[in-house]
This record gives C-alpha cells, sequence and structure tokens, in this order.
C-alpha cells in the first residue's frame, strides 16, 4: 500500500533558520507536490519569527527553549517529545518520518508500535559521534547511543544527507544498508542565488553563517583575525547563527579582535542570502581526527549558490566537496592557514584587475549549486522514495 498521509515530526522546523529546517520543508512540500496528505507537528517559533502559509497544516506546540532560544537540552527536547508522543497517538497516519534527537525518536517509535505503523528515521548527522565531544556525563552517552540505534534499527527506512553519513550511521548502529537513501543536503536556491540585494556595509567582510558547535571549532577564524587585520585594518568577520559554543568563540574575539567580529545572531534566511552574497567568502570549519569528517557543512552549499567562494578549515568529504568544484579553497584547522587564506581572498576581491575573473568564477559557482545543490530536488527524490518504498 502507498502511504497517503504522511506525518513528519520535528522539533525544529521554518521558518526557523536552520538546515533542518529548510530540509524538512523540501520533503514536505515535495510529498505535497506527489500527492501526500503531509502534516507537521513541530514546535512554535521563537519570538518574532514570521511564519509563512505552507500548502499543508503545519502543528505546533509550545516548548521550552534555551537562553538562546533554541530547543537544545534534555529538558527542552522532553517538552516537546513528551506531549508529541501523545499527539502522534491521537493522530492519524499511514508514515511518520522523525528528525533528531534521539529522545523524539523514542517517541515516535513508542507511538508508531503503539499504532503499528511505520515510521522513518531522517539522520542529517550522528548524534552519538557529537555526544563524545560534548561535555556531557558517561551515563548520558551511552543512553545516546542506545536511543540512535534503536531510532535507526527499528526504523522501516533511512534517510540520509550523505553517503558517508550513512556509512558512519551504519558503523555506529548497525542499521541495514539496504533500507537507507542517500538524499543529498543542500540549499533553497530560490532563497540563495547569485542576484538580488547584497549587503553593503562599507568594510570588506567574512560571513560565518551557521551553527557554532563544540565539533565545528568556528574559533580558528577568530584566532587568524590578528593577522588578517595587519594585511587588512578594515577587515571584519560577521556570524550569524548561534550554538553551544558561541560563548567561548565571542569571548576569544573580545580578547583578539575586539570591534572586529560581530555576532548577528539569527537572521531570515532571506537577510543570511544578503550578507553572503556581499562576503569576501564564506567561512567553514569541522574539527578534523574527532569522527565528523563525513559532515557537509550546509553554509558551503549556501555560499556557492550565492556565488560566493569558501575558505573551509579541516578535511574530509567537506573539503573535498569545494576541492573537487572550485568553491573555493581548503586550508588545515589551523588559525596561521586559515588567515593566509583570508588574506589572499580578500586580496583577490579587492584587486580591480581581477574583478572580471572573479564575476566569472561567481558565475560558475552559482551555476554548479543550481544544479547540483537544490534542496527542492532533493526533497523530490526523498519524497518518491518515501511513497514508492513505504510501507513493505
Amino acid at each position: 500500500m502507498t502511504p497517503r498521509r504522511i506525518v513528519i515530526v520535528s522539533r525544529i522546523f521554518a521558518p526557523e533558520p536552520a538546515a533542518a529546517s529548510f530540509r524538512l520543508r523540501a520533503l514536505a512540500r515535495g510529498l505535497t507536490e506527489a500527492g501526500a496528505q503531509v502534516t507537521v507537528l513541530t514546535t512554535r517559533p521563537p519570538a518574532g519569527a514570521v511564519i509563512e502559509p505552507e500548502p499543508y497544516p503545519v502543528r505546533r506546540w509550545p516548548v521550552l527553549r534555551d537562553r538562546y532560544d533554541y530547543v537544545r537540552g534534555l529538558v527542552q527536547y522532553l517538552s516537546f517529545d513528551v506531549p508529541v508522543l501523545f499527539r502522534l497517538l491521537a493522530t492519524r497516519a499511514d508514515l511518520v518520518v522523525c528528525e533528531p534527537p534521539p529522545t523524539t525518536g523514542m517517541a515516535v517509535l513508542v507511538s508508531s508500535l503503539l499504532r503499528g505503523r511505520p515510521y522513518v528515521w531522517y539522520a542529517p548527522d550522528i548524534w552519538t559521534t557529537a555526544a563524545e565531544k560534548m561535555d556531557v556525563t558517561a551515563p548520558v552517552k551511552r543512553a545516546m547511543r542506545l536511543m540512535e540505534t534503536l531510532a535507526a534499527r527499528r526504523a522501516a527506512g533511512v534517510l540520509t544527507v550523505s553517503e558517508a553519513m550513512g556509512r558512519e550511521l551504519q558503523a555506529v548502529t548497525g542499521v541495514e544498508w539496504e533500507k537507507v537513501l542517500v538524499a543529498e543536503n543542500g540549499i533553497d536556491t530560490d532563497v540563495f542565488r547569485p542576484d538580488g540585494p547584497v549587503a553593503q556595509p562599507g568594510d570588506p567582510y567574512f560571513v560565518y553563517a551557521g551553527s557554532m558547535s563544540e565539533w565545528q571549532g568556528a574559533d580558528v577564524f577568530v584566532r587568524a583575525m590578528p593577522r588578517v587585520l595587519e594585511a587588512h585594518p578594515d577587515a571584519r568577520l560577521r556570524f550569524f547563527g548561534r550554538g553551544s559554543d558561541i560563548d567561548r568563540v565571542q569571548e576569544i574575539a573580545e580578547r583578539l579582535a575586539p570591534g572586529r567580529v560581530h555576532f548577528e545572531g539569527l537572521r531570515p534566511a532571506a537577510e543570511t542570502a544578503e550578507w553572503t552574497r556581499g562576503a569576501v567568502a564564506a567561512l567553514g570549519a569541522v574539527l578534523p581526527g574527532i569522527g565528523y569528517d563525513f559532515t557537509k557543512p550546509t553554509k558551503i552549499y549556501a555560499a556557492a549558490a550565492c556565488g560566493t567562494p569558501v575558505v573551509y578549515a579541516g578535511t574530509g568529504v567537506a573539503a573535498q566537496l569545494v576541492e573537487d568544484n572550485g568553491l573555493g579553497s581548503v586550508v588545515d584547522h589551523d588559525a596561521g592557514a586559515v588567515a593566509e587564506a583570508m588574506i589572499a581572498a580578500l586580496d583577490r576581491r579587492l584587486d580591480p584587475a581581477r574583478a572580471e575573473e572573479n564575476d566569472r568564477e561567481r558565475r560558475r559557482r552559482a551555476a554548479w549549486a543550481a544544479e547540483n545543490a537544490s534542496l527542492a530536488a532533493s526533497g523530490r527524490i526523498a519524497a518518491e522514495w518515501l511513497l514508492q518504498g513505504f510501507p513493505d
């Protein structure tokens, strides 16, 4: 039987500016376009967020948020997971699609067992791997691993955003590869595109747009700034987003480059795109050797879609993505190497003799993103798989 009533469960959804929000909205739209009846069970967004109408019902629930207005932490998770268990029990569906954290996976697993229906685990990252680098107790890490393993292995199918991510999930949880679909990550190319408004603050600047977590090491760009400022005193670094590591990054910025590093907080996607278009380069990083070299940060796709070059600090599949497609430069996760790459990007951008070359490269990067990084296309691929493959 082809499922027609599909429920998507996630603690985060549009309009919250996050990769999960965009990816799940693309899936919901892809399912709706294919004729499915989609319902989204999610949370009320932070105050001030503008909710755009969608062609399917989005049922929002009030939750606890941390001081950054984010649903992060065990108490915050449970403020969504416990009510959503009962919401699911009262909701008719042929199939449920579940986004992490693993605690939400447990709520979906229990409700699916009680209602006798399948669910799909949508795994954009591996929480067990991330927990190993976080300041949490050993029992919490073990519980996280158990819940993630159960959520993946008991699922009728698993969606993930890259083959490397899927293979890591297989290694961590033992999930069968035969029930995994890779729907590559991407970006909304209607919002992140080379044309459109451009932020013009007056000084040349770099953009870091996205999460600042312990495993990314975004502070490497701040540590590079003193050397960058020696060569280009008017350069600025602008962070858009939030994350568990933001306090530490801010402290380093105040100490090493006061007044030169700006933390803009969360902004709507369209506004982030304006700043990305005007940036000398977009910045991305993942700490190497901690088990996260399989990730492809969405900020790489967003920059490419705007035509903006990337300075990527790290190794793994994201570094290969940048190098293989000429999306920018890849360097070691080292402040000295990062500084040289940032200075080189400034030199290229500010050289009038390279204006034509820069414009040509901008168009090429944007064309690559339009062809290879469309989130809408990825959502349609995932939707087709769900509608054709479940339930067994």
